[in-house]
């Protein structure tokens, strides 16, 4: 078990995107202090001058609780608890600069809700907060969840994951509400990869919505996606349980039937014919799949794990393989037995 500080007043919710914003609100509502920071400066300067996120929520108050704090340094000093909600490709660079302000000995709480894999080393996020902070307690928060949803009180429920009872019970303390459920699990590996390869699939069935094809076609990629999570995830030490839970198929199904997931969308741009860059500018935000998906190829390649739908989104967003040869291609398979 972690040694447990008794110095936190607050948590610090690191990234003011969508999901970080909802999440502050979320830990808001439920009583708690929360300092929200971000690396952009000017945007979360705004944010506390009119007293929402407009560039990403926009219509939705911030929680009374929610202080601004764009001074690491001093939100250090205040708290032990820290919930990063970063992009996966500045995950590392928020928690050495963490690491280089703290002054301090004292034990942490690094939770996280980024859904995604390191581009630098293709780990998983646990394993670079592992070797940043070896003696912090560690938890990641995923689940089906859009982040308006979350902000708008609707019901919602989540799974925190920590290798440590004791800290996976802390943060789903933070964030369990009447609306909000939260499960714990002790998969961290399992929980972050169903995170991160469902952003994937949502891109190869927005792909196939792009291209026409129909709802059987979706059904078929989301549950051959499905498939893949599940191989993957064990031969990297998943629990295959985890795979048929809220992270898993719970999370795989939300991201690639409904509009609001920002890598369905992207797909649908891609299987439309627009370039990755076009779509991205589109929708303005972080699109987590198109990232992801090169060090999920990678991996699987590492690992000898067949996973030809992530093959061939790799190759119509890093190759500019045209989306209907993509189809093709993983029509055209050897038949085997399912």
């Amino acid at each position: 078990m972690p040694p447990q500080s008794t110095h936190s007043s607050c948590i610090a919710v690191l990234g003011a995107g969508s999901w970080g914003t909802a999440l502050a609100i979320l830990i808001a509502r439920n009583g708690l202090a929360v300092k929200l920071w971000d690396i952009d400066s000017q945007h979360l300067a705004r944010l506390a001058e009119e007293g929402e996120n407009k560039r990403y929520m926009p219509g939705i108050a911030l929680a009374k609780g929610i202080e601004c704090e764009s001074n690491l340094q001093a939100l250090v000093e205040l708290t032990d608890h820290f919930v990063l909600v970063v992009p996966s490709h500045a995950f590392r660079a928020t928690l050495n600069s963490l690491a280089q302000t703290r002054r301090t000995s004292r034990a942490l709480i690094i939770s996280w809700g980024t859904k995604g894999f390191d581009p630098e080393c293709t780990v998983l996020l646990s394993d670079v907060a592992r070797d940043i902070f070896p003696q912090a307690a560690l938890a990641v928060i995923s689940g089906p969840s859009f982040a308006r949803e979350v902000a708008n009180d609707l019901p919602t429920a989540l799974t925190v994951a920590s290798t440590d009872d004791v800290t996976a019970s802390t943060v789903a303390g933070w964030l369990r509400s009447e609306r909000v459920r939260v499960y714990t699990n002790n998969d961290l590996a399992g929980v972050q990869l169903g995170g991160a390869i469902k952003n994937v699939m949502a891109l190869a069935a927005g792909i196939s919505d792009g291209l026409g094809f129909g709802a059987n076609a979706r059904a078929a990629l989301i549950t051959r996606g499905l498939a893949e999570m599940n191989r993957l995830g064990v031969a990297l030490g998943g629990n295959p349980q985890t795979f048929m839970g809220l992270t898993g198929v719970g999370d795989l199904v939300l991201t690639c039937t409904d509009d609001q997931s920002r890598n369905r969308r992207a797909g649908i741009g891609l299987g439309q014919g627009k370039t990755v860059r076009r779509v991205l500018r589109e929708i303005g935000q972080e699109v987590e799949g198109i990232k992801t998906v090169h060090e999920l190829y990678a991996m699987a390649q590492r690992v000898r794990v067949d996973m030809p739908i992530t093959e061939q989104v790799y190759k119509v967003v890093y190759e500019q393989l045209p989306p209907k040869e993509a189809v093709v291609s993983l029509l055209t398979r050897e038949p085997k037995a399912e």
